[in-house]
């Protein structure tokens, strides 16, 4: 009887310390858990933070896309606005050379032209 109750003690105590290896194993998992939701946490207010900075920096030296788009259209403007002229004080010019290319042909014969 005293070997049979020596068996159920260390059963008991075996039983025991499975519960909390268990109980053990469950609350690494829950702090793991908690530090990897904790990192993630500080990542992302880190990551919020250096964009801000970029962001910050990029209107900072660029100018703000607006800016940009404004001086963009000013400078195509007068880009047009000389082109348009350009072309306004050349367009007699130009027509004249087309015209007497057009109209003083001088006609030869074909250097490959055998008689």
């Amino acid at each position: 009887a005293s070997q049979s109750q020596g068996i159920q003690q260390l059963l008991s105590a075996e039983k025991r310390a499975a519960e909390k290896v268990a109980e053990a194993r469950k609350r690494k998992t829950k702090k793991l858990k908690q530090a990897k939701e904790e990192a993630q946490l500080e990542i992302d207010n880190y990551r919020k933070e250096r964009e801000n900075t970029f962001k910050a920096y990029q209107n900072e030296v660029l100018g703000s896309k607006d800016g940009m788009a404004m001086k963009i259209d000013e400078q195509t403007h007068r880009k047009i606005l000389d082109i348009n002229q350009r072309v306004a004080e050349n367009k007699e010019a130009a027509l004249k050379r087309l015209l007497d290319v057009v109209y003083n042909i001088q006609p030869q014969v074909h250097i490959n032209y055998k008689p």
